[in-house]
């Protein structure tokens, strides 16, 4: 189904006229913004951009976290924030101000005209609500479908958007569905009218390669209708998969604007430059994304006893219909010191059960896990308390690991306390934590929440690192970073680990990272693993034929120049 059957407008009168025929068709702007300052307590976040968004064409705002992306595009739909200082020679929507609307005006704009699509789709949707709710609602508060045909258009869009199983996710609640599912029902909703203009802030940050690029041909079908798209992403690939045009932004300013061809081929300012160059993939595998500097290799002995040992892993959850679903069919691996192992597959495929498992947070219903050549998932939770030391983990989103209540040094005596590490010797430790991951001592007093993403990411690691373990489970650790943020807490995983010879089970959508980070690749699918060897062979002469649709999904950036 194709966003118009699920629309039933009129058509749209959007047009792109010519100035004369054989010239390039001129737009009139469906989005003119002139100028725009936003500052909060008397400091200003964004300083006098300017942009324009024609109607059928996608702008992209890239650049690191703070540098003003987001903020910019939630001004557009009314959301800067309480206590906003607003000022522009020019904020115009579809030819009418967007300056000075009151609450009740833009309510009649949000989601009718204007779409949102936020990135964290846990926090935007609403927990007691099902989907079919979320998303019904967007389709009756504008009034544009009559109540008998909701329920039909909320399973049309919930396909859309690659929902497997539409009926049976439109009954469920965000808390049920996995991060990807999230998404695309946040997707979904926003797509229900159709709006003229998507504003989508990170869409495809919490999906896989083959859902993200459903996503995409989505998004892309909605730019060729005439629909105005402004995304915010910092994935570079995609990025040039849909953008016609690109902004770069840094520090509140727009230091690079013009074509997507021109800016991801041939940059011309430094910076921009910069945030290419982090950019992971194959050919930076070995070497640090920030300096290209070449990492030692880690040497491994050939008698070396694998710090995880994991045989016919098998594990299965009981559903509403009580119908068993394994999760996890039958995984087996070994992960040698020093080494890092990627698992890669779609949302649901087993890789977070298989982790839970090999953590000793999930019992497997057979199958052992051994670690450092003793049984681990054998053991109870008292046995496996006096070993925890030896395995730690990193979550995809440090701030809900974390009691907002506690400074830097709190998390990490509680971290040094759990091995017995106290007192000075803590003290002293912390401060080792804190050099190793780059933070200096002041950070000790500060709250998560006081700190910017790719520094609670630092914190973690440190963290991780607190009792000395012989494994480190990365669980999505910089899918939701900035990608020169990335480079840098992927140069910091890399550099540890030819330091301490720590052994990473690194888990994450992101080929291009995985590829970069992963000596060996275990490729899974509805629990199983149906593809596994070394990182090069797989990626490059890869046999099975998920994997090379994977693969084959993954946008990717064509760049004929050494990024400087």
């Amino acid at each position: 189904m194709t966003i118009s059957e699920v629309r039933k407008a009129t058509p749209d009168t959007r047009v792109r006229t010519a100035a004369t025929e054989g010239d390039p068709p001129i737009a009139t702007p469906l989005v003119d913004v002139a100028d725009l300052r936003i500052g909060f307590g008397g400091t200003e976040i964004v300083k006098g951009i300017s942009f324009t968004v024609a109607a059928g064409e996608c702008l992209a705002i890239v650049g690191e976290s703070g540098s003003g992306k987001s903020v910019t595009a939630r001004t557009l739909i009314g959301l800067t924030g309480d206590g906003a200082d607003i000022s522009a020679a020019r904020v115009e929507f579809d030819g009418r101000s967007l300056l000075g609307l009151d609450d009740r005006q833009w309510r009649a704009i949000r989601g009718r005209d204007i779409g949102f699509v936020l990135q964290d789709a846990l926090v935007s949707l609403d927990q007691l609500r099902r989907v079919s709710g979320e998303i019904g609602e967007a389709q009756t508060v504008h009034g544009r479908i009559g109540r008998t045909e909701k329920a039909a258009k909320v399973i049309d869009l919930l396909e859309l958007v690659g929902v497997p199983e539409p009926t049976v996710r439109a009954r469920q609640r965000p808390h049920e569905l996995s991060g990807g599912l999230r998404q695309r029902a946040l997707i979904a909703s926003a797509l229900a009218n159709d709006p003229k203009l998507l504003i989508a802030d990170e869409p495809t940050t919490a999906l896989d390669a083959t859902v993200a690029a459903q996503i995409l041909d989505v998004l892309g079908e909605a730019k060729q209708r005439g629909n105005g798209l402004l995304l915010i992403s910092h994935d570079l690939a995609v990025v040039g998969r849909l953008a016609d045009r690109v902004a770069v932004m840094r520090a509140g300013e727009i230091v690079e604007y013009g074509s997507a061809q021109d800016i991801l081929r041939d940059p011309q300012h430094e910076y921009t430059r910069d945030l290419l160059a982090s950019v992971p993939s194959r050919a930076s595998k070995g070497t640090l994304l920030t300096s290209g500097a070449t990492l030692p290799a880690v040497e491994v002995a050939a008698d070396a006893v694998p710090a995880l040992r994991v045989r016919d892993l098998r594990k299965s959850f009981t559903g509403r219909n009580v119908t068993a679903r394994p999760a996890v069919d039958g995984v087996g691996f070994d992960l040698l010191p020093g080494r890092t192992l990627g698992i890669v597959g779609e949302s649901g495929s087993g890789k977070t059960t298989t982790a839970r498992i090999v953590l000793g947070l999930t019992n497997a219903d057979s199958g052992t896990v051994e670690l450092n050549g003793e049984p681990w998932s054998a053991l109870t939770d008292a046995q496996r308390r006096v070993r925890r030391n030896q395995i730690s983990v990193i979550y995809q989103d440090p701030l809900s690991s974390f009691d907002p209540r506690w400074t830097v040094e709190r998390v990490l005596v509680d971290a040094l306390g759990a091995v017995g590490i106290t007192g000075q010797r803590a003290q002293q430790r912390i401060t080792e934590l804190l050099d190793q991951v780059g933070l200096s001592d002041g950070f000790r007093t500060r709250h998560p929440l006081r700190l910017s993403g790719g520094q609670r990411q630092r914190v973690a690691i440190a963290r991780a690192l607190a009792p000395e373990p012989s494994v480190i489970v990365c669980d999505e650790p910089v899918s939701a970073l900035d990608v020169s943020i990335q480079a840098r807490i992927l140069d910091l995983l890399a550099t540890l680990q030819a330091e301490t010879g720590v052994a990473l089970l690194f888990i994450s959508h992101d080929l291009g990272v995985i590829h970069h980070v992963s000596d060996d690749i275990l490729v899974m699918r509805s629990g199983e693993v149906v593809e596994s060897g070394a990182a090069d062979d797989v990626f490059e002469r890869p046999q099975h034929p998920y994997t090379r649709a994977l693969l084959a999904a993954v946008p990717r950036i064509d760049l004929p120049v050494a990024a400087s």
